[in-house]
């Protein structure tokens, strides 16, 4: 199973990042169908931290703390029926993410700012790709109206968001391997 056997220690972190990335959706932008958060940054720093099981687990604590009402969703929304609009594909797309980038910092072992910022663009895409196809069939905007409403005018937002997640997880990771050494 995927996540037998995870530690108190592991269950704390992913609680932690599950708490840091709905706090992250109460600094919003109002933007129609889709708001510009702080959320991203914290799956991309789950991952780049905690690897892809601890790093998916953060975020599934995150959805199921909406889902049961928690308003831990963009401007403080909450239930199922968030997951199923027009937003729901982007946070279903933060545990696909969370995992793939999770494990791309596993597999590669993973310690330098410019590794980290390329697993974080593919972080984003796989979050955009998730995100335009729900919108895509919620909304039935044609592909050109999804990219233009939710996907484009979050690229530089996102790009900030990485080169700050990398950063932090790299000083992070440099800081631990040196406390380690010493």
């Amino acid at each position: 199973m995927l996540f037998q056997h995870v530690s108190l220690k592991h269950m704390i972190l992913a609680s932690l990042f599950a708490a840091l990335t709905g706090l992250g959706a109460f600094l919003v932008i109002p933007v129609y169908p889709v708001p510009f958060t702080l959320q991203t940054l914290f799956t991309y720093l789950s991952a780049m931290l905690l690897g892809s099981r601890i790093s998916a687990l953060s975020q599934i604590i995150y959805l199921f703390l909406g889902i049961v009402g928690l308003p831990v969703f963009a401007a403080g929304k909450a239930g199922p029926g968030v997951l199923l609009g027009p937003t729901g594909g982007y946070l279903w797309g933060f545990v696909i993410s969370a995992y793939v980038m999770g494990f791309l910092v596993e597999k590669k072992n993973i310690k330098k700012l410019v590794s980290f910022i390329l697993t974080g663009i593919i972080g984003l895409f796989i979050i955009n790709l998730s995100g335009a196809i729900q919108l895509y069939i919620v909304t039935q905007l044609n592909v050109k109206a999804v990219l233009l409403t939710g996907v484009i005018p979050f690229m530089v937002g996102d790009l900030v968001k990485i080169f700050a997640a990398s950063f932090i997880a790299n000083k992070l990771k440099f800081t631990l391997t040196l406390n380690r050494m010493l």
